[in-house]
């Protein structure tokens, strides 16, 4: 039975790397869609420091096309297989499906992640609670082709913490335990530059609405890209780390991340930070 406090219940935040096993993700769509390439870089990851890597072979960057089910199983289940056996640290499998999280969960995976919170597949929170999974309820406005079309909040914080706290009962009332829980207010997925900006300044009373961890996923997105002079997504990564220090001053508990090394050295220097007092560090 996976629980979040085996990831959690250490001196700093926690960080999850992202292996994407993809032709198509916004940031590094095909660099690592071979198993090899893709092993080794959850391998390398892990080395950086990682606390979970997150293994995904279906894009959700906006307007991407659906994969099925058989397709997304011959990309990840080699990866989530090795890495499972050999990284060290918990695998979580990124996907919206049931089938897909059952068969990775079969192979070594303890986590899923799911960015349309048991939406779009109406077995999905039973699968996750027989299988005893980590399980992350994110918010999207409908789906990855349409999410960007005209989105509209009344509060955004509110409205997507809302959101949240009925998913996250959903999975309790299938039976997934509190401790497996983790929630994603599911930054770029259907939210507007001023919306992102809006769930980032108000993050603590997000996190102190929905009652469990928060993770928050900030890498590399096209928000970033607008804010810091229209850099490429490649070249995102230091605006990628200041909203990672941002997010964890505020509450968040796991940031989700391409480059692991940098948001690892900001999760250490925060904690080394937190303990600071005029005489040194505490213990």
């Amino acid at each position: 039975m996976f629980a979040w406090e085996s990831v959690l219940g250490r001196a700093r935040p926690a960080v999850m790397g992202i292996v994407n096993v993809t032709p198509d993700s916004f940031s590094d769509g095909g660099k690592w869609l071979a198993h090899d390439a893709a092993i080794a870089h959850g391998l390398d990851l892990a080395a950086q420091g990682a606390d979970i890597l997150d293994v995904g072979g279906e894009s959700s960057r906006p307007g991407a096309a659906p994969v099925d089910a058989e397709e997304e199983l011959r990309r990840v289940l080699p990866v989530v297989r090795a890495l499972a056996a050999d990284a060290g640290v918990p695998v979580s499998i990124d996907t919206v499906k049931a089938s897909v999280a059952q068969a990775a969960v079969d192979v070594g995976a303890t986590i899923v992640n799911d960015v349309s919170a048991a939406r779009f597949d109406d077995r999905m929170l039973a699968t996750v609670a027989a299988a005893g999974a980590g399980y992350v309820v994110m918010h999207m406005r409908g789906e990855p082709r349409t999410m960007q079309d005209d989105p509209r909040y009344d509060d955004v914080v509110g409205d997507v913490a809302a959101f949240l706290v009925e998913r996250l009962d959903a999975a309790r009332h299938a039976g997934i335990a509190d401790s497996a829980l983790v929630a994603d207010p599911g930054i770029g997925f259907g939210k507007t530059v001023r919306h992102n900006l809006e769930l980032l300044v108000g993050l603590a009373r997000l996190c102190a609405t929905v009652g469990v961890p928060v993770l928050v996923g900030t890498s590399r997105k096209s928000f970033l890209g607008r804010l810091v002079g229209g850099a490429p997504a490649d070249e995102r990564d230091d605006a990628t780390l200041a909203t990672v220090m941002w997010a964890f001053e505020r509450g968040a508990a796991v940031a989700r991340v391409h480059e692991v090394r940098g948001a690892v050295a900001t999760a250490e220097l925060l904690s080394i930070l937190r303990r600071a007092t005029p005489d040194g560090v505490a213990a």
